[in-house]
């Protein structure tokens, strides 16, 4: 039941407070009595109010709001909305660009992704563009970047990376310092070359560089580097190429240089002490993961011992305690190194801090991204701690980074996504849950979608999980997982699927419309977009597994969305995520509609039939698994038949063989699932299906071996399937199971499937073959039937203890039968359910001459009525309707009858006086 918000806009009557607002018009106040309910007239408020709405929307809201009104329209324009731009999310191209044109002549800062917007920025006609950060520009080429700098000459910081510009020469470095002249930052990725010239070029054309970051480049001219005189941050992270003692010479030369980052090189000890020696203005050296370095450390931890009042930051040193020195004369706490109070007055600390968070940032999350071996103490003891810091800090893309990296060094393996358990806790246990909710909570998307993607992957940890949703991340990720930015709800929906493995927070994400929310996204975003779709299916069919949560599913429209992706999309992932929903929303038959729901919806057989034809594994493996679910409907297994379902499974099965495990076993029970009906079991058998079952049968897996013994058991109900397995060499295998499964369940369905094909009704059959020509193999009939008896015999004895069967046979009273029916009763037989022929048959083999197969229909009517069985009332009301009771109290008397057929039989006669009692009452 739902409840319904009221809004309290009536006033209370007699003098109570009047909660609706009059409204004022030209003459006046109105009479309160009289008046109505005022409506808000937001095109009154003030100018100043609606900028600072538009100021904290989106841009797409932003548009949205603009499009209300021609005076909305105007103040949406207004170039101080204008002065930032974030396109990182967004599909930019030349059209796009001339589209936003006529708002950014004040445009200052701007944020893109992909090289292709970098080649749409000239469109913007943002002459007076200052800064522009680009990333994911692999593609970008000289041309692109000349024409970037020639068209905006008041350039002052050009950030692109991290990914490498691997097409980017020293040309084009040439053409930014001629055309940039006011440049003071420039930050470049993965260069394959910076000769002489270029940066030659750099020092004597851009007097005001002060920061220079030439991060995992090819070649770098070190020596050149020393011509830029105004240079105070230097960053050569991740270059291998580099003349160390050549770098070392030059760059004390540089008069103004504070700070330098050779973090991820091979830089040797020595041109770190001849840097600490011979430079008069430089205060830290940041050499993380530097490989030699700390080798050299390892054999002498004092080798940096006399640094002459220079930090050297390296992952042996304590990090947070170096850094706290860097402030002389301020008491400063070591967790607190990072907070702006500490350099709010000193300007050259401010501007070190500041690049130090970005230095730090960048990486920190490199080496998160290459795993080295030997980091675990690192990250444990530091490098969490450090993430979390910059978590806080004021730059914008340090908190991102921060975010990334906390996402990436917790994972161990990408393929199996299994995640660090001490890492993930170091982030929970120095309270990272409730900085990256926050994080996720801010107005930036992109800053969103990055905190999203942590929580996600720390959401692996179980326990971890356990606190996201206690500090109230599912509300967070649900309410992300509705954002109108792919790339936020993407990464929401990615921790909705992780927390949705977990028992305890489906019922969570429920209540949170977190369902909804998941099931909406697969209608907003079109088949292309396969990280969202993937991850919405992939939690939906987690969610599924859920009794209630499946039927929340279903309600809110989920039966018609999954198979909408199964019919029409074409990526494996999101397939193969769909088909596994379909599967576990028709997991519930015997509870919920939805195995008949799936069943009807237009195209969901036939799409699930086309997918065990697929080229991926996993695809085939979760449409096996849905169709063997649905199977079990009367209706979807005639259905699935008739769309050719038993020609597909039958050909999955044949070419599953060298397969997985879990395809396998799939493979078999959907077959197993479809052969109850004896249209479906003939074909099954004519069609080929009897060899590889076999096949299946022979695994040493007891869940690929069960289930391919479950659907022999069908297929031997027809004495032609059952002539075509004597003819394969099915009666070894069968035996085999019988006699040494470890799977109770495979040992008793291998021995119904013998007792089917030698209670009699297949030597007809045998004596003219399976087939109508001469093709038929020759078997030795009544040898096989010898040894299927020995094994039936011996698989029933198992259950029998002499003393107990003793007392049992001598004594009336109901606990000693109540014993031996706990004693000998196989749980997972209770959820097997047969029709009325096969309970026929069985009441038929109490009356055959053979007392094993006597004491083996016995057993096997003892399992199926078992009271609190599944389905123990539906085979007992066949029993009745069979009259069986006449022909079990026969066996219980007969002589020539062993002492377990006895006993058994009592016990079915009591079943069925139980059963019979319960209805009734």
């Amino acid at each position: 039941m739902t409840r319904r918000v009221r809004r309290r806009t009536c006033r209370e009557r007699e003098g109570r407070v009047v909660r609706s607002l009059s409204r004022v018009g030209s003459a006046g106040v109105e009479d309160e009595e009289d008046a109505p309910a005022a409506v808000l007239d937001w095109k009154a408020l003030p100018d100043d109010t609606m900028l600072q709405l538009f100021s904290r929307l989106n841009y797409r809201d932003r548009a949205s709001m603009a499009a209300a009104c021609r005076a909305w329209r105007a103040l949406g324009s207004s170039p101080c909305l204008w002065s930032e731009l974030d396109l990182r999310a967004h599909r930019c191209d030349r059209e796009v660009a001339s589209s936003l044109a006529e708002r950014c002549g004040s445009l200052r800062r701007l944020r893109l992704r992909g090289h292709e917007a970098v080649e749409a920025v000239p469109g913007l006609r943002a002459r007076g563009l200052r800064e522009v950060v680009a990333d994911g520009c692999r593609g970008l080429t000289d041309a692109t970047l000349a024409v970037l700098a020639a068209r905006h000459e008041d350039l002052e910081r050009l950030q692109i990376g991290p990914d490498p510009l691997e097409r980017i020469s020293s040309d084009a470095l040439r053409q930014v310092a001629l055309c940039c002249s006011r440049l003071r930052r420039l930050r470049l990725s993965g260069l394959r070359e910076g000769d002489a010239g270029a940066v030659g070029a750099l020092a004597r054309n851009c007097p005001l560089l002060e920061d220079v970051a030439f991060l995992d480049c090819g070649t770098i001219d070190e020596a050149a580097l020393a011509g830029m005189h105004s240079l105070r941050f230097l960053s050569i992270a991740g270059c291998r190429s580099l003349k160390w003692a050549t770098a070392s010479t030059s760059w004390i030369q540089l008069p103004s240089l504070i700070a330098i980052d050779l973090s991820r090189t091979d830089v040797p000890t020595n041109a770190i002490s001849r840097l600490i020696s011979n430079s008069k203005t430089l205060k830290l050296i940041c050499a993380l993961n530097c490989i030699s370095v700390e080798e050299e450390l390892v054999q002498d931890p004092s080798v940096f011992r006399n640094t002459k009042g220079k930090l050297v930051l390296t992952v042996k040193s304590h990090i947070f305690k170096s850094i706290a020195a860097m402030f002389p004369g301020v008491d400063v706490k070591e967790q607190e190194v990072f907070n702006q109070c500490n350099w709010r007055h000193n300007d050259i600390a401010g501007d070190t801090m500041t690049w130090l968070e970005w230095i730090l940032s960048q990486s920190l999350l490199r080496i998160a991204e290459s795993n080295p071996q030997g980091m675990d103490e690192f990250w444990l003891q530091q490098g969490t701690a450090l993430l979390l810091r910059l978590l806080k800090s004021s730059q914008e893309d340090v908190q991102e980074r921060a975010a990334t990296a906390l996402a990436t060094f917790v994972v161990m393996d990408d393929e199996s996504a299994n995640v660090d358990p001490a890492r993930s806790e170091a982030v929970m246990l120095n309270g990272g849950i409730r900085i990256l909710l926050d994080l996720a909570r801010c107005s930036r998307e992109s800053a969103q979608s990055e905190a999203a993607k942590a929580i996600a992957n720390l959401s692996v940890n179980t326990k971890v999980a356990k606190a996201v949703a206690d500090e109230g991340g599912i509300t967070i990720l649900t309410s992300l997982a509705k954002s109108m930015n792919r790339l936020v709800a993407e990464e929401a929906a990615g921790g909705l699927w992780n927390l949705s493995v977990g028992e305890d927070h489906k019922a969570a994400i429920a209540v949170s419309g977190g369902i909804k929310a998941l099931v909406d996204l697969i209608y907003r975003w079109p088949a292309g977009t396969d990280g969202v779709l993937e991850r919405a299916a992939g939690a939906l069919a987690n969610l599924a597994a859920d009794d209630k949560c499946s039927l929340e599913v279903a309600k809110a429209g989920g039966v018609r969305a999954l198979v909408t992706l199964a019919r029409s999309c074409k990526l494996e992932g999101v397939l193969e995520q769909a088909a596994r929903a379909l599967a576990n929303l028709a997991a519930h038959g015997d509870n919920n509609d939805n195995n008949a729901a799936v069943g009807q919806e237009a195209g969901a057989l036939e799409a699930l039939v086309q997918l065990t034809g697929s080229q991926n594994e996993g695809v085939r493996q979760e449409a096996a698994g849905a169709l063997w679910n649905l199977s079990f409907d009367d209706r979807n297994r005639e259905a699935i038949a008739a769309v050719g379902g038993v020609e597909a499974l039958v050909s999955l099965v044949q070419q599953c063989l060298n397969g997985s495990e879990g395809l396998q076993e799939r493979a078999a029970g959907a077959l197993w699932g479809l052969s109850v009906s004896e249209a479906n079991s003939i074909a099954i058998g004519q069609g080929g299906g009897v060899a590889p079952l076999l096949t299946l049968a022979r695994s040493e897996v007891e869940d690929v071996h069960e289930t391919a013994a479950g659907a022999l058991w069908n297929l031997a109900f027809y004495s032609g399937n059952a002539l075509r397995i004597v003819e394969e060499g099915g009666v070894p295998i069968l035996v085999s199971i019988c006699s040494t499964s470890g799977s109770k369940m495979a040992r008793f369905m291998s021995a119904l499937a013998l007792a089917y094909m030698f209670d009699g009704r297949m030597d007809e059959v045998a004596l003219v073959g399976t087939s109508s020509d001469s093709s038929s193999k020759s078997v030795n009939v009544e040898g096989a039937r010898r040894i299927a008896f020995k094994h039936i015999e011996t698989f029933v004895l198992t259950f029998s203890d002499p003393q107990m069967f003793s007392v049992a046979a001598t004594s009336s009273a109901p606990a000693a039968l109540s014993q031996v029916a706990e004693v000998v009763f196989i749980h997972e037989a209770g959820h097997l359910r047969c029709s009325g022929a096969e309970i026929g048959r069985f009441v038929a083999m109490l009356r055959n001459p053979s007392p094993i197969l006597r004491a083996c229909a016995a057993f096997a009517l003892l399992q199926f009525t078992i009271p609190g069985g599944r389905h123990a009332v539906h085979h007992a009301g066949l029993l009745q309707k069979a009259g069986a009771g006449r022909v079990l109290r026969a066996a219980a008397a007969a002589t020539t009858a062993s002492i377990e057929a006895k006993i058994f039989a009592r016990i079915v006669l009591r079943n069925l006086e139980h059963h019979q009692s319960g209805t009734s009452t």
